[in-house]
């Protein structure tokens, strides 16, 4: 056998071996949750909050919180990004509430204290579950689905299932096979992949009003994603750009906190950045 040859087939070998590997890691590369032991208790300051668990028809269980206003105007459910669980993110949930919004938040199969098996099916299946028991108590007009970095793509495939007032993406990517091809080019991904999550597909069946708000400086998921988002469904989509905004900072940044309330009340010209996540702090204890 030629020795060319011979390093042709190692070389193939150890490639389909990577590509095996990838498929049955991928979960540990793509998620980095916080598990919460059963007992944990949410406690947020100046914040209504219940908590609650939703059994699936699979037997899995989804844990999630709503804060309450009075009189709300409406409610926002909020999907997350892949880290930890809605006990730090439960903080975000004041950029809504300070105008009048109830929030909801659930933390995905294996975050938190959410038990199942994880799959993008059922993870899908899981946020249609919770949808359908809002809009069972308020008016698809009055929801506003959320999403925040891998929530965005969940946030796309709901609108475009269903008929909420508005979506709007924060830090949102084409699809997960494109952001993991940055890392990976030379992968077979669109075979691996058990997320693709496509929400460029997802996108052009939405029919509400979308908006888009993207950091100029983040390095994980670029700008230049949400410019190529914003052309699906131009007519019905605003990009709000967060100037030298990062992936994970741009609530650090007031026009961030200005654009939210531009989309939710457009008729408001004076903000109190004090009831805004931008320097909120949050406390949870067992």
């Amino acid at each position: 056998m030629p020795i060319w040859l011979h390093i042709l087939i190692i070389v193939l070998l150890v490639y389909i071996a990577v590509s095996v590997l990838l498929y049955y890691l991928q979960d540990y590369f793509l998620f980095q949750p916080e598990k919460l032991p059963k007992d944990f208790q949410f406690l947020y300051e100046n914040q209504m909050v219940k908590e609650y668990n939703l059994k699936t028809r699979d037997g899995a269980v989804i844990n999630g919180l709503h804060f309450k206003v009075d009189n709300p105007k409406g409610v926002v459910l909020y999907l997350k990004g892949n880290s930890k669980s809605i006990k730090g993110w439960g903080k975000y949930a004041v950029d809504f509430t300070s105008q009048q919004y109830d929030v909801i938040m659930v933390d995905y199969r294996g975050f938190g204290k959410s038990i199942g098996k994880r799959s993008q099916k059922a993870i899908k299946r899981d946020l249609q579950y919770v949808y359908d028991k809002i809009s069972k108590i308020v008016s698809e007009k009055h929801i506003i689905l959320y999403g925040r970095s891998l929530g965005s793509g969940f946030a796309t495939k709901l609108a475009s299932m269903n008929n909420p007032k508005m979506l709007i993406l924060d830090a949102p990517y084409y699809s997960l096979t494109k952001v993991t091809g940055r890392y990976m080019p030379f992968m077979p991904l669109s075979v691996i992949l058990k997320y693709p999550m496509p929400t460029y597909k997802w996108l052009k069946y939405v029919e509400c009003p979308i908006h888009i708000i993207h950091g100029t400086n983040d390095k994980l998921i670029p700008f230049k994603t949400s410019v190529k988002l914003s052309k699906i469904k131009p007519k019905q989509t605003t990009l709000y750009p967060i100037i030298d905004g990062g992936h994970k900072n741009m609530n650090a940044f007031k026009s961030y906190h200005q654009t939210l309330h531009r989309i939710l009340d457009p008729k408001k010209r004076t903000i109190d950045y004090s009831t805004t996540s931008l320097k909120v702090e949050h406390s949870a204890k067992k």
